[in-house]
């Protein structure tokens, strides 16, 4: 057993402690309380979860490496289901090592936004390690993307798709083709049909990249439609359709706010974004899109939004445990509780001010980085 005696302790389930302890065992959290202020070894520190990046492509899509670290898409056709994203990751990506500077524990990495079928969405942990020990889901969501980025592809080929409404239909057909799959009797495997069907039966969500309010909507329509789960990604303009959001009860991951206006769908990007989805009771996350934004510095897009006027507790949550609620894990990860893995983060001060650093990384009890 290890104990943690005197930091601050953020815990991102609504309770926290000035002067606190955490204590864990097996890799797991056994205690989680108050302590009387006096000279503790983490007194001046404060504890948070271990920051969840709800969407990234690290390791897929290597630093610092052209086309050789390039795998983030398969973009020979339009609809690829069974490419996986843990084919992909390569675990000695710098990304990696860098991140646990930032007090990143836990990564969403998916295929890119090139197919309007992009992939399979997995989970890992920042242990290093080869990739298959780094794996903690398989496969928590289906990629497909909306506007820009499919047109520009397929339409400077001259093929489908080339407009939205080619997007659209192309999406339709395949999730028809993978409901007809489902109901033939005597049929051949098909892997890609296979990982729609899983969508279909309710098992993992469309995760539907989305930057304008008009692709958000269909991606919508299409959820409705067909009677899937779907987790609107980037939704750079929901901010402007906040009452649809509301009212289809859908979960959004907002980023890269970092960045430029570098197309024409972002032409309305702003930090207060956030702030207007949390007021509705949206559940929220706040992603990087690394290497768009380095994984590192998702608490700096935290910080942002929080300059726009989202309170701090909204934001720790919006990098703990909303994204893990939102990817299925909040019973294992994202908040400080007894009974969940030990991955946290110590902190030398505020995780909120720009100038305070990470001291330690815990991730399953195991400490992964420790400030030289």
């Amino acid at each position: 057993m290890q104990e943690f005696k005197g930091a601050k302790i953020l815990t991102a389930n609504g309770e926290n402690y000035t002067c606190g302890v955490i204590t864990i065992d097996k890799g797991k959290i056994t205690q989680v309380g108050k302590v009387e202020v006096g000279e503790h070894p983490y007194s001046g520190m404060v504890i948070t979860p271990g920051f969840i990046d709800a969407h990234c492509h690290i390791g897929v899509y290597e630093e610092a490496i052209q086309d050789e670290g390039e795998d983030v898409n398969e973009m020979t056709e339009p609809i690829t289901p069974d490419v996986r994203a843990i084919d992909g990751i390569y675990h000695e990506d710098p990304a990696f090592s860098e991140s646990l500077k930032g007090g990143l524990t836990t990564f969403c990495v998916a295929p890119g936004s090139g197919n309007v079928v992009g992939g399979q969405i997995c989970l890992i942990k920042n242990r290093p390690s080869v990739p298959d020990k780094m794996l903690y889901k398989e496969f928590v969501g289906m990629k497909v993307a909306f506007g820009e980025n499919p047109k520009r592809v397929y339409g400077s080929q001259k093929k489908k798709p080339m407009t939205r409404m080619g997007i659209a239909a192309l999406l339709r057909g395949a999730l028809v083709k993978a409901d007809n799959y489902n109901k033939k009797q005597d049929k051949e495997r098909d892997l890609g049909m296979e990982a729609l069907s899983k969508v279909l039966e309710g098992k993992v969500p469309l995760r539907a990249h989305a930057h304008r309010a008009d692709d958000i909507l269909t991606a919508v329509r299409i959820a409705k439609e067909f009677n899937v789960k779907l987790v609107i990604e980037h939704c750079t303009e929901g901010d402007r359709i906040v009452e649809a959001l509301k009212e289809a009860g859908v979960p959004c991951i907002v980023g890269p706010s970092l960045t430029t206006r570098s197309k024409y769908e972002l032409r309305y990007k702003n930090y207060a974004t956030t702030v207007k989805l949390n007021e509705a009771g949206i559940l929220t996350a706040i992603m990087t899109d690394h290497p768009v934004i380095p994984a590192r510095e998702l608490r700096l897009c935290a910080i942002a939004a929080i300059r726009e006027g989202l309170n701090e507790e909204a934001a720790l949550k919006m990098i703990t445990i909303n994204p893990a609620k939102i990817l299925g894990i909040d019973n294992e990860v994202g908040s400080l509780e007894v009974g969940k893995s030990a991955d946290f983060v110590v902190w030398s001060g505020d995780p909120f001010d720009a100038r305070t650093r990470v001291k330690e990384v815990w991730v399953d009890g195991n400490c992964v980085y420790r400030e030289e």
